[in-house]
């Protein structure tokens, strides 16, 4: 007998709130506890490949909120206070990541060496930004530089990837100019709520009240996040650019948002997001797993994505960090983790890779997360340390 859909709710609802105290105690991202825990239930509640309708339906707008998360944690003042030297050095480790994910694609024998670039040119400010601060790096020279990469990843691989799924659906042709025209109408989104915040600030007031029972601020965050969505639909571009936009407009706009960011994380951190989570492990096919060759493809990825992601690192160099400080930048860059799965569904959604190719992506994705914190805090120089062999120049 398969389980209704209203009791496998009750188990991922408890499951949401005991996980991240479990994670705590084993210090290990809650993330990769919810995959794992999805992996355990599927089998047991036989819905392993069809999940019920209102989970799938309610982890696609958890996955939404991820991305327009991603986009809302985007810290403008950070990148106005770091100039333009530092942005050119964030792209060049971003350029740099591209070229050899690329050429590593290749001599690997992927079938699609694009989509393995965009695949391997993810990161994850998700846990960068909490590492870095657990670890006390987050104002250190080398805490904004990996910060700036990451952040500049985030939106260029969105791009990338809504460019990409755009040929690869429709070829070259006209309709590549929706992504510029969506980017333009996002742009002109930003320059009216701009005008407006700054002609009647006491209206956009409310948005940010520590108590305001009508919770406007969550109310305007959800509905600029679905009409970008929905005019992203309209353009045939990926959903996921929409979301990431929309919370990047709204990053833009409102700098100082008050207690709106913890009521944004705590409604989606708290229940949605943890159900997409736990609903890619509850999908996940197990059987796939005995297949020839996804064990040795998976191997290969996760090979690939951290020498990647520490020879584009080596970028550093020339900004005079030590070699310690490079190893930990290409740790901590290393996972892809909501991005990476994010381009696991798309390429899923496209054909262009099989369900074994999905299998190996999504245990990257949990890989990575794991370790990542880890081998960061393992290599990265104390922050009195690193501040005192770190040589930037501004």
């Amino acid at each position: 007998m398969q389980a209704t859909g209203s009791q496998t709710l009750i188990l991922i609802a408890a499951a949401a709130f005991v996980i991240p105290l479990i994670g705590s105690r084993i210090r290990m991202p809650a993330v990769v506890l919810e995959i794992l825990f999805g992996l355990a239930i599927g089998p047991l509640l036989m819905i392993v490949g069809e999940s019920p309708e209102l989970i799938q339906q309610l982890g696609e707008i958890g996955f939404l909120l991820l991305m327009f998360l991603s986009g809302f944690e985007i810290d403008v003042g950070a990148i106005e206070r770091q100039g333009p030297r530092q942005v050119f050095w964030a792209a060049g480790v971003f350029a740099t990541t591209l070229v050899t994910s690329f050429i590593v694609g290749r001599l690997l024998g992927f079938d699609d060496p694009v989509f393995v670039m965009l695949l391997l040119a993810t990161t994850s400010v998700g846990i960068v930004v909490p590492t870095l601060r657990e670890t006390g790096h987050g104002p250190s020279k080398l805490g904004q530089a990996i910060l700036l990469t990451a952040l500049l990843a985030d939106l260029l691989t969105l791009t990338g990837v809504a460019i990409y799924a755009l040929v690869k659906q429709q070829g070259i042709g006209l309709e590549l100019l929706y992504v510029p025209t969506f980017f333009a109408i996002a742009a002109v989104s930003l320059l009216i709520l701009k005008r407006a915040a700054w002609w009647y600030p006491e209206r956009f007031e409310r948005l940010f009240g520590e108590h305001d029972p009508a919770e406007m601020g969550i109310r305007a965050s959800l509905a600029l996040m679905l009409v970008f969505v929905g005019l992203a639909g309209a353009f045939g571009i990926e959903a996921i650019l929409g979301a990431f936009l929309a919370g990047a407009v709204f990053a833009m706009v409102f700098r100082e948002r008050g207690s709106l960011d913890q009521k944004l994380f705590g409604f989606s951190y708290g229940f949605l997001i943890p159900i997409f989570f736990i609903n890619i492990g509850i999908e996940f096919n197990l059987g796939v797993m005995s297949e020839p060759g996804v064990w040795s493809n998976t191997a290969r990825l996760v090979a690939a994505s951290i020498l990647v992601k520490v020879l584009a690192s080596t970028v550093l160099f020339f900004r005079g960090f030590s070699v310690r400080e490079v190893l930990a930048s290409g740790f901590l860059l290393w996972p892809g983790l909501g991005l990476l799965i994010a381009v696991e569904e798309v390429g899923s959604e496209l054909g262009i890779i099989d369900e074994g190719t999905s299998a190996g992506i999504i245990l990257l994705a949990a890989l990575t997360a794991a370790l990542s914190p880890i081998l960061f805090r393992i290599v990265a120089p104390r922050v009195a340390e690193a501040d005192e062999v770190a040589v930037v120049e501004h």
